[in-house]
């Protein structure tokens, strides 16, 4: 009975640990609406999936917040596309589990238009 019991209490408090966790975001502070949004473990240049496809309209807009996914945390290079065709990286975002990291347009160094 006690074993029972202590197998209840142990199971409720995991669930309880899951509904608490938070997702990571990324919060869009730049001027445009993003098309495309991936990380690449810092300086490695190896790009994962679009986390834009995260949301339902498959964008991010200035100042919305996207959920990322399959990321773990670490120091990684993001880089996205926005609506008016620029491509931009910016190297050494923190992503930490449950947080949200953002890029703000005044950070914004390494763009490029496609014509």
């Amino acid at each position: 009975m006690a074993r029972a019991t202590a197998l209840i209490i142990f199971i409720s408090a995991l669930l309880t640990m899951s509904a608490l966790a938070k997702d990571t975001r990324f919060w869009n502070l730049t001027a445009n609406t993003l098309t495309s949004v991936q990380l690449s473990p810092a300086g490695k240049n190896d790009w994962g999936r679009n986390q834009a496809d995260n949301d339902r309209d498959h964008t991010v807009d200035h100042d919305e917040r996207l959920k990322i996914t399959d990321t773990p945390p670490g120091i990684y290079d993001v880089k996205f596309v926005d609506k008016s065709g620029r491509t931009c990286v910016v190297p050494n975002i923190e992503v930490r589990e449950g947080l949200v990291f953002s890029i703000e347009e005044k950070s914004l160094k390494n763009c490029v238009k496609q014509q």
